[in-house]
């Protein structure tokens, strides 16, 4: 029986990359359901292209669109609400990605988990505001939470290597993004358009920037403590400019185990898809011959100051995560916007967090009351600069 997989975020450079992915894959594999945002014209020919039983848009301003652009008959469409939801808890589903960016994802990341369902995960804005909250729901509920960025990706697949209990730590690496060599002094003249500059990958602005002051290292500090139920002292960063080497697991007997491969994200998509087994791929290995070397170095925390707050989240458990995460987002915002400067980033998260009290036994509305109050003290943060 085909593998039943429902995309979320379709429109966005995950969702298309999945899409290739499934091109490629056969009929072992069945796109069964599209969401997207605002994109109505782009998922209106996904839907043409795939047929999938159900499409969803979230803009229910834009949704008349989609409707008369493929007829109401041709495939169930939905907007509203809770149609994201509806389709990720869906009994026609069996693996959910989501690949919806920040704190949106989080409701349907739930849906899925508490209907069992395997929960492909591109969103680290979930597991970031709500790891404690997900894992529950994913063990009471027997669903399973694979994960889709490429450094977690790398850690499922190197722990396989192993059991937990023999894993000494993991290494999260980082390209270092556009400015691991700039003079300190210039970051603070950094602009948007240096900073969407990134060496390696082609992402979103958001996270582009987030690679550029190392907050995606931080961030991936906290879902790995939660995917891999691992203490913060476990999750080390190390900066490797090529990219090759996507995470390391060392092991108590002194055995490091490293996944490697060209920078492409259709490799942990599929293997997100396919898991436990591998399928061929149209992504080539890498040629390690032709690289010649591999580098690695040690962040330096005065550079990098996000990657001391990613730790003290993971640490600290609770609400801070969703602090963390919210007063990010809202701080790249008025950087993209003018409002602030590059080094104004981290700053201003760093004090939204020296502000909260985190609690703990974590429900959606002690999350969003987090994540509503730091974008709340970010705003003000961002007038007063």
């Amino acid at each position: 029986m085909a593998k039943r997989i429902a995309i979320l975020g379709s429109t966005g450079s995950i969702g298309t990359s999945a899409l290739e992915v499934l091109r490629q894959l056969g009929p072992d594999f069945e796109l069964v359901g599209l969401a997207a945002n605002t994109q109505w014209a782009a998922l209106a020919a996904q839907v043409k292209e795939f047929r999938p039983r159900r499409a969803v848009l979230s803009s229910t301003e834009l949704f008349p669109r989609l409707v008369q652009s493929i007829g109401a008959d041709a495939v169930e469409l939905a907007t509203g609400p809770t149609a994201l939801d509806d389709l990720a808890g869906s009994d026609e589903v069996d693996v959910v990605l989501n690949a919806i960016v920040g704190a949106s994802g989080l409701p349907p990341a739930l849906a899925a988990l508490r209907a069992g369902k395997t929960l492909a995960l591109a969103n680290k804005e979930c597991m970031v505001m709500a790891g404690e909250l997900l894992c529950r729901v994913a063990e009471e509920s027997g669903a399973r939470i694979v994960p889709v960025d490429s450094e977690h990706s790398a850690i499922f697949q190197a722990m396989r290597a192993g059991e937990p209990a023999e894993v000494r730590c993991v290494w999260l690496t980082a390209s270092g993004g556009p400015f691991r060599t700039l003079p300190a002094e210039a970051l603070a003249t950094v602009t948007p358009q240096q900073a969407l500059q990134h060496p390696t990958w082609a992402m979103g602005p958001k996270i582009t920037v987030d690679s550029a002051t190392m907050m995606n290292k931080a961030l991936e500090v906290v879902e790995a403590k939660w995917l891999f139920d691992l203490d913060a002292s476990q999750i080390r960063v190390l900066i490797h400019p090529q990219s090759l080497v996507h995470s390391l697991v060392e092991f108590y007997d002194g055995s490091t185990i490293a996944q490697l491969g060209v920078p492409d994200m259709r490799v942990p998509i599929q293997y997100a898809f396919t898991h436990p087994e591998r399928r061929p791929s149209a992504v080539p290995a890498a040629d390690l011959a032709a690289v010649g070397r591999l580098d690695f170095e040690e962040p330096d925390p005065c550079r990098f100051p996000a990657l001391a707050l990613g730790h003290r989240a993971a640490e600290a458990g609770g609400t801070l995560g969703a602090v963390l995460n919210a007063a990010n987002e809202a701080a790249v915002r008025a950087f993209l916007d003018g409002h602030l400067r590059f080094t104004q980033i981290t700053q201003l998260v760093a004090e939204v967090m020296d502000c909260h009290v985190p609690r703990h036994n974590l429900t959606m509305e002690t999350i969003y009351e987090a994540d509503h109050w730091a974008r709340q003290e970010a705003q003000a943060w961002i007038a007063r600069s």
